[in-house]
């Protein structure tokens, strides 16, 4: 066990959550510690680096470091189409959903299908979204374990608890606005450590660059490897289906949206997109190559694609630098935890305890409500995460429920309100997700055998048929409600 880098990683994760927590009680001495949502959003505050970050790494967690690692096995270069997904998604969010939640001051994407289509259907998605994103809380925790293994020989699954219990200190003591500040701390470091760690690589290897991984995938004709395009089947089934799954689930998704609606205003949004885009988007050229450097060297190799590439990084980095890049990798997956724990939890008190159980909850109620189900959601994501799913099979599978979500807000808002018609969207598309999941029924489909590429043209076959026969009310962005709210507001 490396014991002195394990010391510098968790000393690191103790003065950084710390050293912020009590900056920001300083600065809010003389504030008001009870505006709305302080603790699940910040008190809608959080200034344009903040939100910049936070977004960047909400969605720059295990999928993009450990996962892309990892794909890389079966796909190659190609694997950087899961963070080009991420730069597409980032711009429909700061330039269209992340706006619309702002403006409506919504808390959370069910009160906004509350608006549109009623109560049924917002504590019907609540559910179905609070479970995903736990799905992806379980991975993020598997991500912990892997980093923590790294450092310590523990194994993933006694990493993970340990990494779990680090998880759930660190976001039940944050809160939104402390968890986006560690954010902006994070993503400078890890960009420094990720930036110096390939080039130590590159200089480890023959020749001082990266061209002995090269020609090690051209000697055994494997090109494709090399191509960010792959080939052919790569492009039809793992490309073309991640960009629809990321682009069409995550712009709807909770623990992105939380962050834009933690924004000071729709301008701050919109201007996070210029660093938090970049951000996301660079950071996969990284993670392809170190990837797929660990593929070519046959100690790591040996390894598998789970623990190759951060156990060469690990063994070959100088101490200190490998100890800054863990320490940054470990950091940018608990950012993702964190938001992963808290957007649930957030629709738990928001959608249940206060929309069913206690409508007249204080924010101190909410607040303790919210914190106990990110214990006890935790505690479970620790005990699945054992299990060791694929990361990227398990992120695309996830995706693919909330397609449909987006179709009917974006058919709610633009098109008709109709909450019938909503209820057979969602219905026949979740239906369809579980077959093509627990059947053979899509084996001989080519291309609809992606479960996301299936849910996209249910959602708009099945959407536009609902609602042109079932007729719904006014469009919301047309009703009387809404001019009112934008008067008001103006």
């Amino acid at each position: 066990m490396k014991t002195s880098m394990l010391f510098i990683v968790l000393l690191y994760e103790v003065v950084t959550i710390c050293g912020v927590a009590l900056w920001l009680k300083r600065a809010n001495k003389h504030g008001d510690q009870h505006c709305e949502n302080e603790f699940a959003l910040g008190g809608r505050s959080l200034p344009v680096g903040v939100v910049a970050a936070t977004m960047a790494l909400t969605v720059l967690g295990t999928a993009h470091i450990l996962g892309v690692f990892e794909m890389v096995w079966g796909v190659g270069a190609a694997a950087i189409w899961f963070s080009i997904a991420h730069v597409i998604l980032l711009v429909v969010v700061c330039y269209s959903t992340g706006l619309w939640v702002r403006r409506l001051r919504v808390t959370t994407v069910p009160e906004l299908l509350e608006h549109l289509f009623g109560k049924g259907i917002r504590v019907l998605v609540s559910c179905v979204m609070a479970g995903i994103i736990f799905g992806i809380l379980t991975i993020e925790t598997q991500g912990l374990g892997i980093i923590i293994n790294a450092m310590t020989g523990w194994g993933i699954k006694n990493g993970a608890i340990a990494g779990g219990l680090i998880g759930i200190f660190y976001v039940v003591l944050a809160g939104m606005k402390e968890v986006g500040w560690i954010n902006l701390i994070n993503a400078v470091v890890m960009y420094i450590g990720l930036i110096l760690a390939t080039i130590f690589m590159a200089l480890r290897l023959p020749g001082g660059n990266f061209n002995s991984v090269t020609e090690h995938f051209v000697s055994q004709d494997m090109d494709y490897m090399i191509s960010v395009f792959g080939n052919s089947q790569i492009m039809m089934t793992f490309t073309l289906g991640i960009v629809i799954a990321v682009l069409f689930s995550q712009s709807v998704n909770q623990m992105l949206l939380q962050t834009a609606m933690s924004a000071k205003d729709e301008k701050t949004i919109k201007k996070a997109l210029w660093i938090a885009a970049p951000a996301n988007g660079l950071f996969g050229v990284f993670a392809v190559v170190l990837g797929l450097t660990a593929m070519t060297i046959p100690e790591f190799a040996e390894l598998g694609p789970k623990k190759a590439a951060t156990q060469m990084l690990v063994e070959s980095l100088p101490p200190w630098l490998a100890a800054l890049l863990l320490a940054s990798f470990l950091a940018a997956i608990l950012s993702t935890f964190a938001m992963t724990a808290l957007s649930p939890a957030t629709i738990f008190s928001n959608d249940i305890y206060k929309g069913l159980i206690k409508p007249d909850a204080t924010e101190a109620q909410m607040t303790k409500v919210t914190q106990i189900a990110i214990v006890v959601l935790a505690s479970i994501a620790i005990a699945v995460a054992s299990f060791l799913p694929p990361i990227l099979a398990a992120m695309t599978w996830l995706f693919a429920w909330l397609i449909p979500v987006f179709f009917i807000i974006i058919y709610g808002l633009f098109w008709q309100r109709s909450a019938s018609a909503a209820l057979i969207t969602l219905g026949v598309v979740w239906i369809c997700n579980f077959v093509w999941s627990f059947s053979d029924i899509a084996a001989g489909l080519g291309v609809f055998k992606s479960n996301a590429i299936m849910a996209l043209t249910v959602s708009i076959i099945v959407g536009v048929i609902a609602n042109y026969f079932i007729k719904g009310d006014k469009a919301y962005f047309k009703s009387q409600t809404y001019l009112d709210l934008k008067q008001t507001n103006n």
